[in-house]
Formats: C-alpha cells, sequence, structure tokens
C-alpha cells in the first residue's frame, strides 16, 4: 500500500479511512473577544453636568459636624470682645511700651533722702534702672548737664558684656554706686537698687544727659541688671508698687 502524501485535509482523511468515509470539516475557533469597556472618563453630553448636581446635592444632604451652641457662643463673645469691646473697659489712653511690658517698682529715700529711683522687671528676670520722677536731682535749678559712670574704682562705660555666659559682667550689690548725675556744680551718685550682674550701661546718656530730663523712664534709663531669681525674692519686698508710691509723692 502506497502513502498518500499529505496535500489536503480531504486527501488526508481519504487516505486514512478509505473513499467512502464521510468527511468532517473542523473551522478555526474564533478567540472571544473583551467585553466592550466604557470610558466613564470620557462620557460627556447632557447627563454629564447632571451627575454632577446629583453629588452637589448629596454632600449638600450630608450632615456636618457642628460645635456645641455653647462653646459657639464663647468663641463668639471673645471676638466680639476683640472686635467691638466695651466703652466702659477701654483706658483713657492706650498703655504705653513699659507698662505694657514692666512690672514697676519703686524705691523713695534709698540710701538719702529723696533719692528716689525705679526698677522695671521684665518677665525674663532683667531689671532696668533709673531715677524716678520725684528724684531730688529733678528739684535743683537748671537741667543735668552730665553723667559720670566713672566711680572711682572702676568705670561702668568701660565693661563690655559678651556671650551667652554674660562674661566680663560686673556682680554688684544693692548699695553699689553705679554712675554720677551731674547739674551745674553738685553731683548725686545714683544706685545699682538690686544685687545682680550689670549687663548693659545706657552709653547714650554720656553724650545726651538731657534725656534724664526729657525722658528718665524711657530712653533715659540708667543700667540693665541680672538679678538671681534667689535674690530678687530677698528685696522684692523693699520696693513700692506703682500706685503706692504715687500715693506717697503724688508724682509718677
Amino acid at each position: 500500500m502506497t502513502r498518500c502524501p499529505p496535500a489536503s485535509t480531504a486527501l488526508r482523511h481519504h487516505c486514512r479511512n478509505g473513499p467512502g468515509a464521510p468527511i468532517r470539516l473542523s473551522l478555526p475557533r474564533r478567540r472571544a473577544s473583551a467585553p466592550h469597556r466604557i470610558d466613564h472618563r470620557r462620557r460627556s453630553g447632557p447627563r454629564a453636568p447632571l451627575m454632577a448636581e446629583e453629588a452637589a446635592a448629596s454632600l449638600e444632604e450630608q450632615p456636618l459636624h457642628k460645635p456645641s451652641s455653647l462653646r459657639e457662643a464663647a468663641v463668639d463673645d471673645e471676638t466680639r470682645a476683640l472686635v467691638v469691646p466695651d466703652a466702659a473697659d477701654l483706658l483713657p489712653s492706650p498703655p504705653s511700651a513699659v507698662e505694657a511690658n514692666f512690672a514697676r517698682y519703686f524705691i523713695a529715700d534709698f540710701l538719702n533722702p529723696g533719692y528716689d529711683q525705679y526698677v522695671y522687671r521684665h518677665p525674663n528676670g532683667l531689671c532696668v534702672v533709673g531715677l524716678a520722677p520725684a528724684h531730688v536731682v529733678f528739684k535743683e535749678e537748671g537741667a543735668i548737664t552730665a553723667v559720670d559712670f566713672n566711680v572711682g574704682k572702676s568705670d561702668r562705660s568701660e565693661m563690655k558684656v559678651t556671650g551667652k555666659r554674660k562674661r566680663n559682667a560686673q556682680h554688684l550689690q544693692e548699695n553699689s554706686a553705679l554712675c554720677k548725675v551731674c547739674v551745674n556744680d553738685k553731683s548725686f551718685i545714683v544706685r545699682c537698687c538690686v544685687k545682680g550682674s550689670l549687663l548693659e550701661i545706657n552709653e547714650r546718656l554720656i553724650k545726651q544727659p538731657d534725656l534724664l530730663n526729657t525722658a528718665a523712664d524711657r530712653e533715659g534709663y540708667i543700667a540693665i541688671f541680672q538679678p538671681k531669681p534667689a535674690d530678687w525674692l530677698k528685696i522684692k519686698d523693699k520696693f513700692l508698687s506703682y500706685e503706692d508710691y504715687k500715693n506717697l509723692r503724688g508724682v509718677c
């Protein structure tokens, strides 16, 4: 028996099964196509704005978290007090920088009659020392003409404090001489009033002594000290408050 060449599908079937066998044709299978995907991002038309409106309406229907009525009322009262304060609570004039940032203390007749001085203490612990309004020097005829920081043993103006550790700071006592204030031919010793480290003297007074005549409680301060907290507590009771000094001297 001769072998037939596989020329075609029908010929191979005839050679294998004989001439009378039925021929079955097999068609190639088609791959199932993937389902059509709809890109909703590209969807446009009259339905798109409708969907946006529906989403916005659903968000509006959701309940929002609201603070309690008491808390809301408290916040409103505080805000209202800041924006529209009660006229009865307002001061006749706004507070000065000294009044707003310092606790004001005074000492009367320090070591000598009429030698009144002030100590303004900042919340950081620093103390500003100067001449009080009723100091005897302001009662002299004529204005202050000179301020001398050379008090004999040392010249306070030559001190240069550096660094966070306040190197070269002089440690002085309450009754230590700080400077001399001159009016005509008279001089008055100004004391430290506090025990602590002398950090700074007002060098402007050397060239502008008139600052003591015009702004002794501001630009005309004498010096700045840094007392230790324990030392401050010891001497704090010796000072008068602003109101007590005002009642004592009648000026402030």
